[in-house]
C-alpha cells in the first residue's frame, strides 16, 4: 500500500476539502482523518460507523479516600498543587495533573495508583467512497500523536485485511506531534498553503518537518488568486527549495455551499474550473506515488 498525507501548517488553508475531492477520485483506498484535535471529514463523507473503541492515552493518579490518612505528603511534594484538601477529603484536581505520578511514590500508605486514563474513542467507518478510520480525543485532554498512531495502524491492518491500494491521511494542521506522527513513514505529502502571509510562514515549516524525516513533498496552492503578489512568493520558494507545485487553485465560493450540503465540490459541481483543478491535482500525485 501507498500512503499519502495531505497537511498543511495552518488551519483553514482548505486541506480537508481537498482531502475529501480527493478521496473521491481515488479508488480501492482507506481514509483516515488524522486530525483528532478538531476531526471534521466526517461532515463531509458522513460515515456510518461499524466499529468503537476507547483510546487509552496514558496514566492518571487514583486517590483512594478510604486507604487515605490524610497526612498531606502528597499535597506538599505536588509540584503543579493537583491535590487538594477540600473539607479534610483529599482530592486530585485533574486538569492541573500532569499524570507524573510522583504523589504515588510519596504515600506511605499506597492510597494513591495510577491508573489507565481513557482519552478519546476512535472508530471504523463506512461511507460513500470507502471505509474511514477516525477518532475523537477527549475535551481538554492530551496524546494527539498516540491517537494519530492508533488510527494510523488500525488503517494499516484494515487496508491489508480487505487489500487496499492506497491510504489517504487528512492530517492535523501546525508542526506539532500530531503532524510528526501523521506523516513518519509515508510514501507522500501534499502541503496544502494559502496565498497569505502566516500561509507562506507556515509552509516554510511544515516543509521543513518534512524533509527532516525525509517524507518528499509537493504542494497545492489553494485560493492562489486571493494574493498574486504572495502567490509569486510562494512560487519562489518552493523553485529555491526543489518543490514542485502540482497545482493553483482559485478562491471559489462554491466550496462552501458544497460543504453545505454534505459534498465534496466534485461532487457538487464537477464542470466548474476548481474541480478540473483538483482533478489535475489527483493525476500528479498518482504519477508521484508510481
Amino acid at each position: 500500500m501507498k500512503h499519502l498525507t495531505i497537511i498543511s501548517g495552518k488551519g483553514g488553508t482548505g486541506k480537508t476539502t481537498i482531502t475529501a475531492a480527493l478521496a473521491s477520485l481515488a479508488t480501492n483506498h482507506v481514509m483516515v482523518d488524522a486530525d483528532v484535535d478538531a476531526a471534521d471529514l466526517h461532515l463531509i463523507l458522513n460515515p456510518s460507523v461499524l466499529r468503537e473503541e476507547p483510546f487509552y492515552g496514558g496514566q492518571v493518579p487514583v486517590l483512594d479516600n478510604e486507604h487515605c490518612t490524610e497526612c498531606g505528603l502528597c499535597m506538599e511534594s505536588c509540584r503543579f498543587d493537583a491535590i487538594k484538601n477540600a473539607s479534610k477529603r483529599f482530592l486530585i484536581d485533574y486538569l492541573a495533573c500532569e499524570g507524573c505520578g510522583f504523589c504515588v511514590h510519596v504515600c506511605p500508605v499506597q492510597a494513591i495508583t495510577m491508573q489507565e486514563h481513557r482519552c478519546g474513542t476512535w472508530f471504523i467507518s463506512e461511507t460513500r467512497f470507502g471505509p474511514l478510520v477516525h477518532a475523537q480525543l477527549g475535551i481538554a485532554e492530551e496524546n494527539s500523536g498516540k491517537l494519530v498512531h492508533a488510527v494510523r495502524q488500525q488503517a494499516r491492518s484494515l487496508g491489508e485485511e480487505k487489500g487496499k491500494d492506497l491510504i489517504i491521511i487528512d492530517g492535523p494542521p501546525g508542526i506539532g506531534c500530531p503532524v510528526i506522527a501523521s506523516i513518519t513513514g509515508v510514501d507522500l505529502v501534499l502541503v496544502v498553503t494559502e496565498p497569505t502571509l502566516s500561509g507562506i510562514h507556515d509552509l516554510q515549516r511544515v516543509v521543513g518537518v518534512a524533509r527532516h524525516f525525509s517524507v518528499p513533498a509537493i504542494v497545492c496552492v489553494n485560493k492562489a488568486d486571493i494574493s498574486p503578489e504572495n502567490t509569486g512568493m510562494i512560487r519562489q520558494f518552493c523553485a529555491a527549495n526543489g518543490l514542485e507545485i502540482a497545482t493553483e487553485i482559485p478562491y471559489e465560493p462554491l466550496v462552501t455551499k458544497a460543504m453545505v450540503a454534505g459534498q465534496t465540490v466534485i461532487e457538487y459541481r464537477p464542470d466548474v474550473m476548481i474541480s478540473s483543478k483538483i482533478r489535475m491535482l489527483w493525476e500528479t500525485i498518482r504519477k508521484a506515488l508510481a
